[in-house]
């Protein structure tokens, strides 16, 4: 009996809506990871792409525990000599929910060609409205 490795014309990708309203930052973002990389699949492999789009709604109510509003911090740097900038959770959770949401699910796919093109399947927004209704996604409860 042969091993089944999924080729990337075999994958079938369906399209999943997570509501983040009053969910952890860190359990939402390990489900949806885990939906992107299609983990839950039978016929997952580490080397394909067998994960599906997932469309999170309502970033901005996205709940965190602890301190983490004021001590979590995010770096970016210019590159240039001091260009090292600083923003804490609570600012970026202000002027841009959707980053937190991207940055946390970014944090736990593979950083390859790979885990590049996973990235590309989510579709975070801000509020409840999406323009993915075409696609019919299916709620995704946890």
């Amino acid at each position: 009996m042969r091993t089944f490795a999924p080729k990337k014309d075999d994958v079938e990708k369906s399209w999943w809506l997570v509501n983040a309203e009053g969910k952890i930052l860190g359990r939402l973002a390990t489900e949806v990871a885990g939906l992107l990389r299609g983990k839950g699949k039978p016929g997952f492999a580490p080397h394909v792409d067998t994960g599906d789009f997932v469309v999170v709604v309502n970033a901005e109510k996205v709940a965190v525990t602890g301190q983490k509003l004021s001590q979590k911090m995010y770096y970016t740097h210019s590159l240039y000599p001091g260009g090292i900038k600083e923003e804490s959770l609570q600012q970026l959770l202000a002027r841009k929910p959707e980053e937190v949401v991207r940055r946390a699910v970014r944090g736990m796919i593979p950083k390859t060609k790979l885990g590049r093109a996973v990235i590309k399947k989510l579709k975070i927004y801000r509020g409840p409205q999406h323009p993915h209704v075409a696609q019919n996604p299916k709620r995704y409860e946890f």
